[in-house]
C-alpha cells in the first residue's frame, strides 16, 4: 500500500514537472526564443503555448516595449579644444528578437558604447559656442549612425537626447563675462538707438511745428489782403455811389443853387478856421474876390454838369 502512494506522488510530481515544462504563457508586449535541442525553432508571441518535454528550451526573452537606456557622462572635445562633460538618454525598440539573440551577444551594452563614441565624434566638429544650440543636429546625428549599425542586430534606435553639456569652471566663467559684455553692448546700443529716435522724433516735431506756423502766416496774409481789398472795394463803392448821388442832386432842380450855397459855406469855414489856427493871415484886396472865386468854382461844376448830359444824351436820327 505504501508503494503504490509512493509511486503515485512520483507519477504526481512527474506530470507537474511536464506541465511545467510544456505549458508556457508569453506576456503581452514580450516575446520568448524556442530553442530544440539546441537550435533555434521559433518565437512564442504573447498567449499559451505548449512545449515538447525535455526538447524545446526557452533560451531569451525580449520586450517590445521602448527602453531607454541611460548614456553615461563622458568628457568630449569641442572642434575648439575645450573639454565639455556630455550625457543623455537613448530611446530604442526590439523589433526582430531572432536578430536580437544571435546577432550580438549584448545589444544594450554595443549601443551604449556606439552612442558614446559617436556623440564624442559629433561633438569634435563642433565649437563650443555651438554645441548648446546645436543639440538638435547632435541628437539626429547620433541616431542616424546608431540605426545604421543596430539594424543587423533587430534593434530600431528611436531617438537620443542630449541631457547636459557642462564645460569646465573656467570656461563657464569666461562665458558669463562674454554673456554680461554682450548683454552690456545690447543695452547700450538700445539707449543710443532710443535716444537717435528721440532726437529724429523731436527734429520732425519742430519742423512739422514750422511748416503749420508758416501755413498759419501765410492764411493769415491772405485774409489780411483779402480783408483789405475788400474794404477798398467797399469804400470805392461807396465813395463812387456818394458821388454818383451828389451828380444827381446836382442835376435836379434847385441843386445847383444848393451846391453854390454849399460852396460858399465851405470857403467860409475855412477862411474861418485860417485864421484862428495863424498869426499871419493874407486876405483878398476886395470881398470882390470872394464872389469871383464862388463864381469860378460853380462854373467849373457847371461845365461838368453840362458835359456829362451832353454825353448822356444820344444823337437822334437824322
Amino acid at each position: 500500500m505504501t508503494e503504490g502512494l509512493i509511486v503515485v506522488a512520483a507519477l504526481a510530481v512527474i506530470i507537474v514537472i511536464i506541465v511545467i515544462k510544456t505549458a508556457i504563457v508569453v506576456p503581452q508586449q514580450s516575446v520568448f526564443v524556442v530553442e530544440r535541442l539546441g537550435k533555434y525553432s521559433n518565437t512564442l508571441e504573447a498567449g499559451l503555448h505548449i512545449l515538447v518535454p525535455f526538447v524545446d528550451a526557452i533560451r531569451y526573452k525580449h520586450s517590445l516595449k521602448e527602453i531607454a537606456v541611460d548614456i553615461p557622462e563622458q568628457i568630449c572635445i569641442t572642434k575648439d579644444n575645450v573639454q565639455v562633460t556630455v550625457d543623455g538618454v537613448l530611446y530604442m525598440k526590439v523589433l526582430n528578437a531572432e536578430r536580437a539573440s544571435y546577432g550580438i551577444t549584448d545589444y544594450k551594452f554595443a549601443i551604449t558604447q556606439l552612442a558614446q563614441t559617436t556623440l564624442r565624434s559629433e561633438v569634435g566638429k563642433i565649437d563650443l559656442d555651438r554645441t548648446f544650440e546645436e543639440r538638435t543636429y547632435i541628437n539626429t546625428a547620433v541616431v542616424s549612425e546608431l540605426d545604421k549599425a543596430s539594424e543587423p542586430w533587430g534593434v530600431k534606435v528611436l531617438r537620443y537626447e542630449i541631457k547636459n553639456i557642462t564645460p569646465p569652471v573656467d570656461i563657464l566663467a569666461a562665458m558669463e563675462k562674454q554673456m554680461r559684455a554682450e548683454r552690456e553692448k545690447r543695452a547700450m546700443v538700445l539707449t543710443s538707438e532710443g535716444t537717435r529716435d528721440a532726437a529724429i522724433n523731436s527734429a520732425e516735431g519742430e519742423k512739422q511745428q514750422v511748416i503749420k506756423a508758416s501755413e498759419a502766416k501765410k492764411q493769415q496774409q491772405i485774409n489780411e489782403a483779402e480783408g483789405q481789398a475788400a474794404a477798398i472795394l467797399t469804400v470805392a463803392t461807396a465813395t463812387a455811389d456818394g458821388i454818383r448821388r451828389v451828380a444827381e442832386a446836382i442835376q435836379a432842380p434847385g441843386g445847383f443853387e444848393a451846391v453854390q450855397l454849399r460852396v460858399a459855406e465851405q470857403y467860409i469855414d475855412q477862411f474861418g478856421n485860417l485864421a484862428q489856427e495863424g498869426n499871419t493871415l493874407i486876405v483878398p484886396a476886395t470881398l470882390s474876390d470872394v464872389a469871383s472865386m464862388i463864381a469860378m468854382a460853380m462854373n467849373v461844376i457847371r461845365q461838368k454838369s453840362d458835359g456829362r448830359q451832353s454825353s448822356d444824351v444820344l444823337p437822334g436820327p437824322r
